[in-house]
């Protein structure tokens, strides 16, 4: 299975997507099409933390203060499923594999598993 989750509003997401070869995914743009809950726990699968999955750098992140509090696993899973500006971006998964988020290093392993 090769999905990506994306927010097409954000340059980013659209800059990565032009930059990984994308022969073959499924893509869901999280806003017109949110994320269920059972597609959020086959992530939690892969990456073993919904913390992991939550984008701390969000602005509604700062805004609601959750910076200040102490989130558990469950905190983190509820509010990604409300809010889907709580997802940490681009998401891929390549068969058993998820790469989260945007960093070079992330990226370039996705690149790599897709030779």
């Amino acid at each position: 299975m090769k999905k990506v989750y994306f927010l097409q509003t954000c340059d980013t997401c659209r800059r990565i997507l032009k930059e990984v070869p994308m022969d073959g995914f499924e893509k869901q743009e999280i806003k017109t099409q949110p994320i269920t809950v059972k597609q959020l726990e086959e992530m939690y699968a892969l990456s073993k933390s919904y913390e992991a999955l939550f984008n701390k750098r969000a602005k509604l992140y700062r805004e609601m203060g959750l910076g200040a509090q102490n989130l558990s696993e469950t905190d983190y899973k509820q509010y990604i499923l409300d809010e889907y500006t709580f997802l940490k971006r681009p998401v891929f998964i390549v068969n058993n594999e998820i790469f989260i988020g945007n960093s070079k290093k992330v990226i370039d392993s996705l690149k790599a598993s897709l030779l």
